[in-house]
């Protein structure tokens, strides 16, 4: 058990989330269990930021679709048991009643046994499904101070964005206390010290333990709530004037730069999720994955380093402002601006660029492929093109976001 100011914390990460905007990506896995960044999985981030703040006890939360998620949890976040520590995939039980978990709060009440075992007195509650960096010893320090029920993390938005987040409004008087919290306003407020900004919620909490007991046990039993934490938990802490606010701004990683100090990236959607990418391969990243001070811990098979081979003429195996992992091949083709996963293979003269290819995905000879994501295992045929016609992607299955982008799910055949 970890301590903060002689307070023992336990961390629960929420996992259980359909991601049903993430389709077709979580057709076959829970959004955390989604790939990122070419050798990660979405909860990588979320328990990296835990176990590097210090809480190396940590249970994760699971439901839907969780084998894979399951599996790499286990699999990959093992720590020292000699020292009592550990990272627990937990899934649905139906503890209470015959019910799967009707929501994020109700999540929490059927996992009450792993409170009455360990015992904390600060519970650290984090989403598994964006990308960041956090210290949350420094969120706990302040909930400590204030002597809050409840405090949420939050990150500074443009006002004219209110309408797409849960918006913390706060006191006036105290500007650490949550005065309101509303969900997507039209008529925000903005801040006292940045009228042109608001507080969005990072779906990121830190509780004093009974508090939290109270309150999910609470709204187990009031009739109508949706058991959200955000939608009913947050609400019901603010109505009592026991919620305070953690601004992102004050938090302090080690090694971040000033380009990538404070980023925050809700992969929600599809969109989202290849803007994510995006961000990682500009020369100077907006999301620093090189930050050896605060690592990203991931697992990761005993694959050969990436190889690139043929330079002649127009046959030439390069990759330019892109990521590229171990296992793949890139065999006299042009990979430029894109994310390679483990075991691509590449074939001569097909040209990738603006994509996010996952795991063992081979493109055959003279394809093109421009601005898409593709899953798993796909095989694209020789003289394929992919992204260059929208019409033509939906024609034959594919699925094409607002922002233009083109998914072609896990194992999808793909006609010429």
């Amino acid at each position: 058990m970890a301590y903060r100011g002689g307070k023992k914390v336990l961390a629960i990460v929420l996992a259980g989330g359909e991601g049903k905007r993430l389709m077709p990506l979580t057709r076959d896995r829970a959004k955390p269990a989604v790939p990122f960044g070419g050798i990660y999985r979405l909860v990588d981030f979320a328990l990296s930021n835990v176990v590097n703040s210090g809480y190396l006890k940590v249970v994760v939360l699971t439901q839907y679709k969780s084998h894979s998620l399951d599996k790499h949890v286990t699999k990959t976040w093992r720590m020292s048991t000699i020292l009592g520590n550990y990272v627990a995939p937990v899934p649905a039980q139906q503890r209470v009643d015959k019910n799967w978990y009707l929501g994020s709060a109700d999540a929490i009440f059927q996992s009450l046994n792993l409170m009455e075992d360990e015992r904390p007195e600060i519970v650290v509650v984090v989403g598994a499904d964006h990308v960041y960096r956090m210290d949350f010893s420094q969120m706990v320090d302040q909930h400590l101070q204030t002597g809050a029920g409840l405090t949420v993390a939050a990150i500074r938005q443009p006002i004219s964005l209110a309408d797409q987040f849960g918006v913390i409004e706060v006191d006036p008087a105290d500007p650490r206390r949550i005065g309101a919290f509303r969900e997507k306003p039209t008529d925000p407020i903005g801040l006292p010290d940045a009228p042109h900004e608001v507080l969005a919620s990072m779906g990121n909490y830190v509780f004093t333990c009974d508090a939290l007991v109270e309150a999910v046990t609470r709204d187990h039993d009031t009739d109508g709530s949706k058991h959200d934490m955000g939608g009913d938990i947050v609400p019901d802490f603010v109505s009592r004037g026991d919620a305070f606010v953690y601004d992102f701004k004050d938090n302090d990683v080690p090694g971040a730069t000033e380009r990538d100090k404070g980023y925050w990236r809700d992969v929600g959607t599809l969109d989202s999720y290849f803007d994510a990418h995006m961000d990682l391969i500009s020369v100077h990243p907006v999301f620093n994955l090189y930050n050896y001070d605060w690592q990203i811990y991931t697992s990761m098979a005993p694959l050969p380093p990436a190889k690139f081979v043929h330079g002649s003429g127009d046959r030439v195996g390069e990759a330019l402002s892109s990521m590229v992992s171990p296992g793949v091949v890139v065999s006299g083709a042009q990979v430029n601006h894109s994310i390679l996963s483990p075991n691509v293979r590449v074939h001569s003269y097909a040209t990738i660029a603006d994509s996010v290819l996952l795991d063992g995905v081979e493109v055959g000879r003279y394809s093109v492929i421009r601005r898409a994501i593709i899953d798993k295992n796909v095989v694209i045929p020789e003289y394929c093109r992919i992204g260059v016609d929208h019409e033509h992607d939906r024609a034959r299955g594919f699925y094409v976001t607002e922002g233009g982008v083109t998914v072609v799910g896990k194992g999808q055949p793909v006609p010429l």
